[in-house]
């Protein structure tokens, strides 16, 4: 049987905390972390300070609440004052592993002194690049063989990729499915693809959408009813593994099997930018097709990071006459051959093959050393555990404090969300004041309109004093933002 939420931060907290009461006041946040066994990997990012993210206003006075009292304890007092800010905005970009300027000066310093040497000798630190990222855990964070992830190009660029591989319209078969509520930059994507395709967007993409009052969430049953009842037109399934207003991870494993029971031609891709180094992965196991990833949210790599991309073993040695074709570029060629410059190409097996051109070493050096983090820190699993403490946490602070404020649109059960919870505000509220009172009084979290703020307690970097932080600004800002006298 499952043990509840409660039952695990008791545990978790220790002694003498005997009761949930004990555990959600500001001092079990403080004991929850010193037993964190993730406590130390704080200490391996940078973290903003608040006097720096701050807008350049007055700091005073509005996040004490109506009366100017501090919240308990002067929880805010350290974030307000000048202290490190709560970041809690990972979904959004992940923080600076400290680790990411020493792997970039090594590149470098290589680079320097052997020149062209060093891109080709073999072992550490001159191994080929695709080999490093996977040998820091780039395979094992999505519970991929290694010969099926290879981390290269952005996300919208390999899902162009992998639809011209894996989109095959005919004249019966030729629509996309796809979440009514997509990230627009997957919409933008897909529209344009379909119709460089020479295919009416209009017609070729199917929408997937939530059922009415279910607060924007995705049913197992909603999905395979669609599924099935566009199994003889549908070419492709492409989704989200989490998606990115609600917090939602869809049930991956359900959609691919419901996919391959309506057909054998149907294909299933899934855009993990939300679940990549968020929630645990098994893509060989669950069998799609396809995923892409984007490194700068959860695996920490910097704006413009190098993403990631999937394809499923069994795609391994079929080029474009045997089902499969591509786009392709000189970095596809087997290692052995790559540089003898053949007018014939040899492909590579796997997603390697899927290859255009060099990966910008730079680029990808912060997301190795985001991977080697990850690792070192147990891998997903152990990220897992603390996520499930974390995010509960927090949620439970929000429900007792400020149920009557806002709801969470995030699924409640653990095994159906991540690290993020989507907080929508009730009443009538400028959004855009809250963000920024919260950035004011140093909490970095993300919006989007109208009336939904999005957090995202990391596991890697943030702790349960943030959680505790948050709730304390948070509730001060409301409180001052709906009192009579609230500044216009």
């Amino acid at each position: 049987m499952r043990r509840s939420l409660e039952g695990l931060l008791l545990e978790a907290a220790g002694t003498p905390h005997e009761s949930i009461e004990d555990v959600m006041s500001w001092s079990g946040s403080l004991a929850l972390d010193r037993r964190d066994p993730l406590r130390k990997y704080r200490e391996a990012f940078a973290i903003p300070l608040s006097g720096a993210i701050a807008p350049d206003t007055d700091r005073g006075g509005d996040a004490h609440g109506a009366d100017g009292a501090m919240p308990e304890n002067g929880a805010v007092a350290a974030v307000a004052g000048g202290g490190e800010a709560v970041y809690l905005c990972g979904n959004s970009l992940g923080l600076q592993p400290r680790r990411a300027r020493e792997r970039v000066l090594q590149h470098l310093e290589q680079w320097s002194q052997l020149g062209v040497v060093g891109h080709f000798q073999g072992g550490e630190p001159w191994m080929p690049i695709e080999d490093r990222a996977i040998d820091a855990g780039g395979a094992d964070i999505v519970g991929a063989l290694p010969v099926e992830v290879v981390y290269m190009n952005t996300l919208t660029v390999n899902l162009h990729l992998m639809m011209i591989a894996f989109y095959q319209p005919t004249s019966q078969r030729y629509r996309i499915l796809m979440e009514a509520d997509a990230f627009p930059s997957d919409r933008y994507a897909v529209t344009s693809h379909v119709a460089c395709r020479g295919l009416d967007p209009d017609d070729a993409l199917v929408f997937l959408r939530p059922a009415a009052g279910s607060s924007g969430h995705y049913r197992i049953e909603d999905i395979e009813a669609c599924i099935r009842e566009h199994a003889s037109d549908v070419a492709l399934i492409l989704l989200p593994g989490v998606h990115y207003l609600t917090g939602q991870v869809l049930p991956m494993e359900h959609i691919v099997r419901a996919a391959r029971a309506a057909s054998p031609d149907v294909r299933v891709g899934f855009d993990l930018a939300h679940a990549v180094g968020n929630v645990p992965l098994r893509l060989h196991d669950w069998g799609p097709d396809f995923a892409c990833w984007c490194s700068y949210k959860y695996l920490n790599g910097g704006p413009g990071a190098v993403a990631g991309c999937f394809v499923h073993e069994r795609h391994a040695h079929r080029t474009g006459a045997d089902g499969v074709p591509r786009f392709s570029g000189w970095w596809a060629n087997r290692r052995e051959s790559r540089f003898r410059m053949l007018p014939v190409q040899e492909l590579a097996a796997g997603a390697v093959g899927f290859q255009l051109s060099n990966p910008p070493v730079l680029s990808l050096m912060p997301v190795i050393a985001s991977l080697e983090l990850i690792r070192d820190a147990g891998g997903m699993q152990a990220l897992r555990r603390k996520s499930v403490l974390l995010t509960g946490y927090l949620e439970l602070l929000l429900r007792r404090r400020l149920a009557d404020q806002l709801r969470v649109l995030t699924p409640s059960d653990r095994d159906e969300r991540g690290c993020q919870l989507s907080l929508q505000l009730t009443g009538v509220l400028a959004l855009a004041e809250v963000h920024t009172r919260l950035l004011r009084h140093g909490v970095v979290c993300d919006v989007r309109e109208p009336d939904v703020l999005r957090v995202a307690p990391v596991p890697l970097y943030n702790t349960f004093a943030d959680a505790h932080r948050f709730c304390d600004v948070l509730e001060a800002v409301l409180v001052a933002l709906r009192a009579p006298d609230a500044k216009k």
